[in-house]
């Protein structure tokens, strides 16, 4: 058994049109859902062997506010990564770890949690991740593998999903 944690950086500053997508930020709203998304991971108990992450500052930021004592790696492949790539990393760098955690961007993650879980494990907690996959948001997927190089389509099954809003309804969407 293997388990593949996805975390979604968190809320981007749009603030400056001049920013290149991969150098923006995180807004107030982001550092809060950041903050309180890592209280979550921490509190949920899994010991992550790795963490592996896009390197845009947007992830980076959401980092030092959710995990600041975890010790990243930086993957180039996963800024803006398809589900293929997020799945060629979590296989060439996963090792032998039982569990790895992903930081990156949508629709990626999401699309990597839609592949993995299995019809026949399609709960409550996928039928909301296969809605939306919010900024900061943080899943987890126990997937039925010996291996990392086994990881494919409907070896899983979601096992945790938990938005910022979950957890304080003031990060509730902005209508």
């Amino acid at each position: 058994m293997k388990i593949l944690g996805l975390l979604r950086h968190a809320k981007s500053d749009w603030d400056d049109s001049s920013t290149r997508d991969f150098d923006r930020g995180l807004n107030d709203r982001g550092r809060r859902g950041a903050a309180l998304i890592g209280k979550h991971i921490a509190d949920h108990g899994i010991e992550w062997g790795a963490l592996i992450a896009s390197p845009a500052v947007r992830v980076k930021l959401t980092l030092e506010e959710a995990l600041p004592d975890a010790e990243p790696v930086f993957d180039d492949r996963l800024y803006l990564a398809s589900s293929d790539t997020i799945l060629e990393v979590v296989e060439s760098q996963g090792g032998d770890h039982d569990a790895v955690l992903i930081a990156g961007h949508n629709p990626g993650l999401q699309d990597v949690l839609l592949e993995l879980v299995s019809p026949a494990h399609e709960n409550d907690l996928f039928h909301e991740a296969k809605v939306k996959f919010p900024t900061a948001t943080f899943a987890v997927i126990e997937c039925d593998i010996d291996d990392w190089s086994e990881l494919k389509n409907f070896v899983g099954k979601l096992v945790h999903f938990a938005r910022p809003r979950d957890l304080d309804p003031e990060l509730g969407p902005e209508y």
